[in-house]
């Protein structure tokens, strides 16, 4: 297999120690099931618990992981942006390390990817969040759905796959995570959305999707709006 084949799987880490290890086993169980070369990689964003020691010990018994740890806390998007840079594939999925995200999933979304789409994104038709993080996200999904019409139905699902030389064109920004559908579109990438399983929480807490967080979205969307208006495209007719 060449490196097309292969796909690297990108997962962010903050203080999810107790969830790693079933996580990687499911990573692994749907991954080796596409019978593609593929690697896992852990961003460590300087967690307080033991998430690195696990991640080390991952990396110790199994040749797919990889891993960058920060030495200090930068969040999430720089997170995703780390593991885009650090991977060794041309196809990229990303996912969060809280097991709400179900790995079984990854095989029908890659067999989705590349059939006139370069960006499969994950709807989670049944979402099994927290009554506050429902609400927060439905207020920040109205409020950026009036300022940037990116058509997609859920835009806040991390279980996506993207051409990796798309996303390292991208503007990078605290965030951008959150936007990651229409700053592809404006490199030209064509979305697919696929429903997708959603579960409950693993162990740990959740860290993001709080109603402060929603609102302080505000000052992001007002950000993307500027940058999608000034944004410069064209089309080559012939060069030499």
């Amino acid at each position: 297999m060449n490196n097309t084949d292969k796909f690297s799987v990108v997962l962010p880490v903050y203080n999810e120690q107790d969830n790693l290890t079933t996580l990687f086993s499911e990573i692994k169980r749907a991954a080796d099931s596409t019978g593609r070369d593929w690697e896992a990689v852990f961003v460590n964003d300087c967690s307080t618990d033991r998430s690195l020691d696990v991640i080390r010990d991952l990396a110790g018994k199994h040749d797919e992981v990889r891993y960058v740890a920060f030495a200090e806390n930068r969040g999430q998007s720089a997170a995703f942006c780390a593991g885009f840079d650090a991977a060794e594939s041309d196809i990229i999925i990303t996912m969060d390390a809280d097991l709400q995200n179900d790995p079984a999933d990854i095989p029908r979304m890659l067999e989705a990817f590349g059939k006139d789409c370069e960006m499969v994104i994950g709807w989670r038709a049944k979402r099994k969040d927290t009554f506050i993080k429902r609400i927060s996200s439905k207020i920040a999904n109205r409020i950026r759905d009036a300022i940037v019409d990116d058509g997609v139905r859920d835009t806040g699902c991390s279980l996506k796959v993207m051409r990796r030389d798309l996303l390292l064109k991208l503007p990078r920004f605290k965030n951008m995570h959150r936007y990651f559908p229409i700053l592809m579109k404006m490199q030209g990438a064509r979305i697919h959305e696929v429903k997708v399983n959603h579960r409950e929480r693993g162990a740990g807490v959740s860290k993001y999707g709080t109603l402060d967080r929603a609102l302080a979205g505000i000052y992001d969307l007002i950000g993307v709006g500027w940058l999608i208006k000034r944004h410069i495209g064209y089309t080559v007719l012939e060069k030499k």
